[in-house]
């Protein structure tokens, strides 16, 4: 090796050793409240690339209020909410949108009078690149774009199963359809991390436990990250890599599957004093 190169090589080296690994997402003491309602206290929560993260908690723990936090629906009154490095916390929903955060809702969000085509195509026009004028007056590029977005809802649609329903109005989907619509919905918009508010709402055992295997397949076939808040613990259990509790807006505990299995005080805050451990 000449000189030259070995001191090339020694300075890449050292500007190797600068470059910082952010987090995929972090949120640093995040706290809010209602009135006297203390919904967040203080909560740290931090998930990497290609990680399965839990969020579970008694019902009013604070779970949906977090997301809300991280998902720019809600301004915390202190913390921080950074992504990739870059502090977010001031950013609107739709602005997270387009950096690759995706969420569907505790309540279906979805529009009751268009089909699961139109819902799919709809959740992508956050990111299309034409212009108001240009969408009435059917631009070239708008036309070129508007094909492109519905071939990526039938691809979205063909992925999760619902292709049959593309042209189906939501008005007679059941509940757990709806869920699975919204999945689709937030896919379309070609996210990083794909946040879950209870996906297995309205879904039968056998379904919530495809759907368990679809989040993993999801991971490994479009790299995705995935934060999913769930009722159904032992579907978090096995699906998650890594768990945080919440309860009463404050962290409870964290810590791998195996660790929260066996908490005594994640098992209380479940199934109350003198629970032993988590099913």
């Amino acid at each position: 090796m000449s000189p030259g190169s070995l001191t090339l090589a020694l300075l890449s080296g050292e500007l190797m050793a600068d470059v910082v690994e952010y987090p995929l997402l972090h949120a640093e003491q995040v706290s809010i409240r209602f009135g006297g309602l203390q919904a967040l206290d203080r909560v740290d929560f931090q998930v990497n690339d290609g990680e399965i993260v839990g969020l579970i908690g008694p019902n009013g723990a604070g779970k949906t209020t977090f997301f809300n936090c991280v998902s720019g629906f809600y301004a915390p009154d202190t913390g921080r909410v950074a992504y990739r490095g870059r502090d977010i916390t001031d950013l609107r929903p739709d602005q997270r949108v387009h950096l690759g955060i995706g969420r569907t809702f505790q309540q279906v969000g979805l529009v009751r009078s268009f089909t699961v085509l139109e819902n799919v195509m709809v959740a992508q026009h956050q990111k299309v690149q034409y212009d108001t004028g240009g969408g009435m007056f059917g631009s070239p590029q708008s036309w070129a774009e508007e094909h492109l977005v519905r071939d990526r809802a039938f691809e979205v649609l063909d992925y999760m199963g619902l292709l049959h329903l593309a042209h189906s109005r939501l008005d007679g989907l059941s509940y757990g359809t709806l869920k699975q619509v919204e999945v689709a919905a937030v896919l379309g918009t070609d996210p990083d991390v794909l946040m879950l508010d209870e996906p297995l709402a309205g879904l039968s055992p056998e379904e919530g436990e495809a759907f368990g295997d679809r989040i993993l397949e999801m991971r490994e076939e479009l790299g995705l990250t995935v934060v999913v808040i769930e009722h159904h613990v032992p579907f978090v259990l096995r699906v998650c890599d890594y768990i945080y509790v919440l309860n009463f807006g404050q962290l409870l505990a964290e810590g791998e599957p195996h660790d929260i299995r066996g908490n005594l005080a994640v098992a209380e805050a479940y199934m109350g004093e003198g629970a032993t451990a988590l099913a």
